[in-house]
């Protein structure tokens, strides 16, 4: 499969090196409206360089695109990609409007195209590990999620864009929480209300929330209790408890790690299990952040070969941007009205894995 990359930034680079690195795609070209860096990348993979996106469209040999832009542009850019007959992978979040994901999704599914959305967190290790002891049913019936997502706020955010609205859809549930409300749903299943308070008193930038706490409720009234934080003093991590009764199971990063309890039942004798990831933090160590970004790059892409050949795919969908995004806002409106929202229902080809146990 042929592509091009839209966007030659750090995250951009990284998936031309997957793409470069996969044996069964090619890199034809990639966009910056930075030349030289547009160039620096495309010789990673051979590829030609061009500062217009556009001409990547008008390409006939391009099977596929790669958006990895500043949010603003997300919208425009994914839909002329899917009006030029292209798939699309795009990173999250998939637009900085609840109406501008509706159009997205609804534009895939009247082309037939794939529209996915970077959600790369599924694929670290110690979330796939969470979710194959769900899979499992080694936690019993399960009675509650807790998660969290978090980092310093505005001192980590490079680009005005990150964080001011309308430009970045909203606040830290928009960034570092849009992965955790995605990894909620992918783990633990469909979401049905939301209620919560989101506030701005930290960095005081209006609809852009700086800390979001709220109770999701999904599918067998399954609570769970999620925050996300742009105030967290610890510094960037991410963690997804699930606890049920026969143990429980956490998803930590970062560092990337497990920690598994597990009895045969409520009050019995406990066995620990922490795993740990020696190898991927050492390499973080000495090549940074990037390189476990990079290799949860090679996994999604493999997942979206799978997804565009029409067979089953781990990979995120279009539908799972825009539901993340609904979520954020849903968080809103409870903190408007101090009532409970009730979500939408999926399309059927759509709902999400039921929680195992």
């Amino acid at each position: 499969m042929k592509f091009g990359v839209i966007g030659a930034g750090e995250i951009g680079a990284l998936r031309v090196d997957s793409l470069r690195d996969h044996p069964d795609t090619e890199v034809v070209a990639v966009a910056d409206l930075d030349e030289s860096r547009a160039a620096r990348v495309a010789r990673r993979a051979g590829a030609r360089s061009v500062v217009d996106w556009r001409s990547v469209l008008d390409d006939s040999e391009i099977d596929a695109v790669v958006i990895s832009t500043p949010l603003p542009l997300h919208e425009e850019m994914a839909a002329d990609a899917l009006r030029a007959g292209k798939h699309v992978l795009i990173e999250k979040p998939l637009a900085n409007t609840l109406e501008g994901c509706r159009r997205l999704v609804d534009l895939s599914a009247s082309t037939g195209r794939v529209l996915a959305v970077g959600f790369n967190h599924r694929f670290y290790p110690s979330a796939r590990f969470l979710k194959q002891v769900l899979d499992e049913g080694r936690l019993g019936e399960i009675d509650h999620v807790r998660a969290f997502g978090g980092h310093d706020g505005l001192p980590s955010l490079k680009e005005e864009w990150m964080y001011e609205y309308p430009a970045a859809g909203g606040g830290a549930m928009w960034d570092v929480g849009i992965h955790v409300t995605d990894l909620v749903r992918y783990i633990a299943g469909e979401l049905t209300e939301v209620y919560g308070v989101a506030g701005n008193r930290v960095w005081d930038l209006g609809q852009s929330e700086d800390n979001a706490m709220a109770l999701f409720k999904g599918e067998r009234n399954i609570p769970v209790l999620y925050q996300a934080s742009w105030s967290e003093w610890a510094g960037y991590h991410w963690y997804v408890d699930v606890y049920g009764t026969q143990g429980m199971c956490r998803a930590y990063y970062a560092p990337m790690y497990n920690l598994l309890v597990t009895q045969s039942q409520p009050g019995g004798a406990r066995k620990t299990q922490r795993k740990f990831y020696p190898e991927l933090i050492l390499r973080e160590k000495f090549k940074g952040w990037q390189s476990t970004t990079g290799a949860t790059f090679d996994d999604e892409l493999v997942e979206f070969l799978k997804r565009v050949a029409g067979e089953a795919s781990e990979l995120a969908s279009g539908w799972d941007g825009l539901r993340a995004s609904e979520v954020a806002l849903a968080v809103h409106k409870a903190t408007a009205t101090g009532e409970v929202v009730q979500l939408s229902a999926p399309p059927a080809a759509e709902v999400a894995a039921p929680l195992s146990g």
